[in-house]
């Protein structure tokens, strides 16, 4: 069983759709059974052997707090909604493994009966999934100090996994974590995106545009957009994916200047098939985040990531890093400007960028390899203990 929050954005749950399709690949036997919040949750394919419970979705406000978003509940009422809903869940479903993906008593603590449930049970293997980075040190600390998220990984998980290098970056870099609870880490590596057959891509060539969710995408897409419209011999055309977040009148106004272009720019509004349209393109403007950034590097596409800074610098963080290792070029708003003339440069400069695969270094790309040896070391060490 997977656990993903998902309260904003697509990251949590194409993460574990990630990893349940490798767990389930690998083992012929297993079946994987993913809880999450997304909105968007049913346009997504699903592997054999692998299907979802769509959570009651909430919304995150600008200040900070949340909403329901259709139950008419008050926040409270629909949190414990949700929490009964995961438990009975996993009381059915009797899951081995729980990967349990960056928030360890999930969202409002609404976890935290389940993994006790599961604890006292004492058959379920808990593990908390961690992305390579999850915000500032100082800021994360405070934060995991208010949830009591430290104490909730200290008594209950068996393993912490970070999906990246402790070469790269260290997301628990801050956090008053245990030696106990340290030497139960597993750094596994980025988790490398299926690049099995994938589908006839557009006409070529392009570059592909995506904002991921497109949530807080706006303003990457309309500096691509101002881009190809000052410039009239920006080439080549370009791919954008909008994302199933970006909607309503900023979207109906993008759509105007992307039909004005005649061509030179189309748009799609959620393609739950990207990997095709990674396969096809000359390169790639996107944004920091985790699932993307993975993408880039398993498709080796040369590319310029445009971080958001607000309301956490995590984006910032792995395209800095990135761009120190050599494997993308990042476009700074202190160091380059967000300006249209410093996009038409970064674009202008992609074919001269080197291909990520000359900076790729061993066991960058191993996550998925990793996770589906550790799920079997879990699953033989609860049999040896159940022989006992």
């Amino acid at each position: 069983m997977l656990y993903s929050h998902d309260t904003f954005g697509l990251g949590h749950l194409r993460r574990c759709r990630a990893l349940a399709a490798a767990i389930t690949s690998a083992d012929p036997s297993a079946s994987a059974l993913i809880l999450t919040g997304s909105p968007v949750a049913g346009r997504f394919t699903f592997p054999r052997r692998v299907d979802h419970v769509r959570l009651p979705g909430v919304t995150k406000r600008s200040d900070g707090s949340y909403v329901s978003q259709t139950m008419g509940m008050g926040i409270d009422d629909v949190t414990n909604l949700r929490s009964d809903l995961i438990c009975s869940a996993a009381k059915r479903y009797d899951p081995d493994i729980l990967i349990v993906d960056k928030e360890p008593t999930g969202f409002r603590g609404e976890l935290r009966p389940t993994l006790e449930m599961l604890q006292a049970k004492g058959r379920a293997r808990l593990v908390l999934g961690l992305r390579d980075v999850l915000d500032e040190p100082e800021v994360l600390a405070a934060e995991w100090a208010r949830k009591d998220a430290v104490t909730a990984t200290e008594r209950f998980y068996d393993e912490i996994w970070v999906y990246g290098l402790r070469s790269v970056y260290d997301p628990t870099a801050g956090l008053p974590l245990s030696q106990a609870a340290q030497a139960r880490m597993h750094w596994t590596g980025y988790l490398r995106r299926d690049l099995g057959p994938v589908g006839t891509p557009p006409k070529q060539p392009y570059v592909l545009i995506t904002p991921g969710g497109g949530g807080d995408g706006e303003a990457m897409v309309n500096l691509v957009m101002s881009a190809y419209e000052q410039d009239p011999d920006l080439s080549p055309r370009a791919v954008l994916v909008y994302g199933p977040f970006l909607s309503g009148d900023t979207r109906a106004e993008f759509e105007r200047r992307v039909a004005a272009l005649d061509g030179r720019v189309t748009a799609v509004g959620f393609e739950s098939q990207i990997e095709t349209l990674f396969a096809g393109a000359d390169g790639v403007v996107c944004m920091g985040g985790y699932n993307t950034f993975c993408e880039v590097l398993s498709f080796d596409k040369r590319a310029v990531i445009v971080p958001r800074t607000v309301p956490r610098l995590e984006q910032w963080i792995r395209a800095s890093r990135a761009e120190e290792l050599g494997l993308v070029r990042m476009l700074d708003e202190s160091r380059d400007g967000l300006t249209v003339a410093s996009m038409i440069r970064a674009i202008r400069n992609l074919p001269n960028q080197p291909l990520p695969s000359q900076a790729i270094g061993d066991g960058l790309l191993d996550g998925l390899d990793y996770v589906t040896r550790r799920v079997d070391a879990l699953l033989r060490g609860a049999k040896d203990q159940a022989a006992e």
